[in-house]
């Protein structure tokens, strides 16, 4: 049976037009990354894509469906322009080739900054906002420690331990993925910090330029700060806090997970020993990092793959079947989050035809898909 990986190699955008249908596509209403590679899958390009968006909506059941302006697009452009931000596309040389390798890679990123960080062996270093002083020295310390041996770090440009991970490293090349747009500083005290990371190191956000950061957009942050990643090192982190989502999400992408221990009376570390004990890597210094890794654990950049030519396009399905469809996932969903292969052995079904009910699914509102492949049913 066919399951679910990472997305298929797209041929990236020749030409601004064609990097202005990607967008269109992608802004579109309930078009997440699985959804786009989808459509780009069956239909070839994204203008064909937009162009079949209409029917495939009404198909769900969705009337009056409009892709995402043009005007609305190119709009976003200019300001990504006028950010000094540049818009990179999955397959292009710039694009970070570890992303590649997640389920939900996003398809399009907006960037600042030193655009060849990107593709350099990277390790993150991510952890509490509330953190000790001790956390913080521990993340500066391994941080540059961990710079100095030749990896980039990366982090969420958050209080605490991402910020002082970032300081450590701001001579040596610095990757701050942000859940807001890319000329958006969150917190508002980082704001210098944002502005030496955008001269000396690199800036991404997979948000329009001028979004403020709201709840949903970080855990999407998360999985692009794990996906870079050939390991993520957790210092200082709460049973239930954001950085345990950054860890678990690695995991879920074949990356090591590393954590530094801490007293078991301090709740700041309780998500870090918990992790320890659930089979991560205890850390106490950069050596322990790179002993971990072993010599030949750096990540290869591997070149952009041609997509297949000419696709067949799918036949529309009788509607009472998809209707048989829809009502069989809607029974095997709920509140929590289903993997999508998993419905496909649940429903001994091919996983390219759960697929195509998903796509009608979220397109109607009834699930919304979330990071690793992951769906539930909407409120």
């Amino acid at each position: 049976m066919e399951l679910f990986s990472s997305p298929p190699p797209l041929a990236p955008p020749t030409s601004e037009e064609d990097k202005l249908a990607w967008l269109r596509l992608l802004r579109s209403r309930r078009v997440g990354p699985t959804t786009f590679y989808r459509l780009m899958r069956e239909h070839g390009s994204a203008d064909a894509a937009l162009a079949a968006l209409p029917a495939i909506a009404s198909q769900a059941g969705v009337s009056d469906y409009h892709p995402f302006p043009r005007d609305l697009a190119a709009r976003e452009l200019s300001a990504g322009k006028r950010a000094g931000a540049r818009l990179i596309a999955a397959g292009e040389r710039h694009y970070p080739a570890a992303l590649r390798d997640i389920a939900d890679a996003p398809p399009l990123l907006w960037a600042r900054g030193d655009l060849t960080l990107a593709n350099r062996p990277t390790l993150a270093v991510v952890g509490a906002r509330n953190a000790s002083s001790l956390g913080r020295r521990m993340a500066a310390r391994l941080a540059a420690a961990l710079s100095e041996a030749g990896f980039v770090i990366a982090s969420g440009l958050a209080r605490g331990v991402d910020t002082e991970a970032h300081r450590a490293t701001l001579n040596a090349g610095t990757i701050a993925v942000v859940a807001g747009g890319v000329d958006v500083t969150y917190p508002q005290e980082n704001a210098a910090l944002m502005a030496q990371i955008a001269e000396g190191g690199l800036i991404l956000a997979e948000e329009p330029p001028g979004l403020h950061p709201q709840a949903r957009h970080f855990p999407k942050r998360n999985r692009i700060i794990s996906g870079l990643a050939r390991a993520v090192v957790v210092v200082e982190a709460g049973a239930r806090s954001g950085s345990l989502i950054t860890a678990r999400g690695a995991l879920d992408q074949g990356r090591e997970v590393m954590a530094v221990p801490g007293h078991p009376f301090d709740a700041r570390a309780s998500g870090c020993n918990l992790l320890i004990r659930d089979g991560a890597t205890l850390i106490r210094s950069a050596e322990d990092v790179i002993e971990a890794l072993g010599p030949h654990a750096l990540p290869r950049a591997r070149p952009p793959q041609p997509a297949p030519a000419d696709l067949p396009r799918p036949a529309p399905r009788p509607r009472a079947e998809t209707r048989d469809l829809h009502a069989r996932i809607l029974g095997l969903i709920g509140p929590a989050p289903v993997a999508e292969d998993q419905l496909a052995r649940d429903l001994s079904l091919p996983a390219r035809r759960v697929s195509e009910g998903l796509l009608s699914l979220e397109l109607d509102g009834q699930i919304t898909r979330q990071p690793g492949g992951l769906v539930i049913k909407t409120a």
